[in-house]
């Protein structure tokens, strides 16, 4: 009897072993192959600007309350609350020590895209690289660019600060396993020019599903509600607003009404812009004109929730 529940023990041990191991090596950090950082050739330094404020860099990662020119110190932000712990924004500034100034495109371009750090770690998806994901080589290569001309800062932010297990990054592995692909969020009929323009953007560098997409228990986006509001996902009072076109979202607005919103802060019941959006639509209104169309016409033509 004795070496019978012996060797179960054995057997249950190796099979957690292996178990252990067949997730480690799916869920290992996966950089991109090389060659999707080669022959980009000189950064476009005008597109990385539109790209920089199109993401919205400065919100995150410069200080808070940062106004004008020091907007462009990405020095790292304020902490970001959220039912899994408290993230710290880093520092993405041009310094070889504290920021990003010893980083390689390609480096740069993993984290971006598959929340690969310089050491090869993953990253918290606080970073929203599940929407950079649908960026395209050439405009991470532009931003690149661009950030490499921003002033350098030497300050460091604290560590994230997160309960067990979600201090773990190895669990990652098994949330990009879940989460992260660079497939369109919606799937839109026969879209023109402009709204697959609207819809990289959004979907993309813009990463507006980010905050108005509600979350399942694991943080994932619940992608069937693409769009349609939900709790705030930093944790704190309030709900992120539903911008579909729908009766509960902007189905009373027109896409001139977004495009002028985005622009001003000005809706059309001539309430203006709050909360987070104050910062975001700061951001917008760096963008060209088309840009903010592109958006508008985007968000009539998604599902009505």
């Amino acid at each position: 009897m004795a070496m019978r529940i012996r060797a179960l023990a054995v057997a249950a041990l190796v099979i957690a072993v292996a178990g252990v191991g067949s997730y480690l090596s799916i869920t290992a950090p996966a950089r991109m192959p090389k060659n999707t950082w080669a022959g980009l050739g000189e950064p476009n330094l005008e597109n990385g600007e539109r790209v920089f404020w199109e993401g919205g860099c400065s919100s995150c990662h410069a200080v808070p309350g940062a106004t004008d020119e020091n907007r462009l110190v990405l020095a790292g932000g304020a902490s970001l609350k959220s039912p899994f712990g408290t993230f710290h924004p880093p520092n993405i500034s041009p310094d070889e020590n504290a920021g990003i100034g010893s980083w390689t495109l390609a480096e740069f371009g993993d984290a971006m895209v598959r929340g690969v750090g310089k050491g090869g770690e993953h990253l918290y998806p606080s970073f929203p690289y599940a929407s950079y994901a649908r960026m395209t080589p050439r405009d991470i290569n532009d931003l690149f660019g661009y950030l490499k001309t921003l002033p350098a800062s030497s300050a460091t932010a604290p560590a994230h600060d997160l309960p067990f297990p979600f201090s773990q990054r190895v669990l990652l592995g098994g949330w990009k396993f879940l989460y992260l692909d660079d497939k369109p969020r919606v799937t839109l009929a026969k879209p023109d020019a402009k709204v697959e323009r609207g819809q990289y953007l959004v979907e993309g560098p813009g990463h507006c599903g980010e905050c108005h997409t509600p979350r399942d228990g694991l943080g994932g986006m619940k992608t069937e509600a693409w769009l349609a509001g939900g709790p705030n996902p930093e944790g704190g009072q309030g709900r992120m607003p539903n911008i579909t076109p729908g009766e509960k979202g902007l189905g009373g607005w027109s896409e001139s009404d977004i495009a002028y919103y985005l622009e001003t802060g000005f809706t059309p019941d001539f309430d203006s812009v709050g909360g987070s959006m104050v910062s975001v639509q700061k951001n917008m209104a760096r963008l060209p004109a088309e840009d903010r169309e592109a958006i508008a016409a985007y968000l009539k033509a998604i599902p009505a929730l």
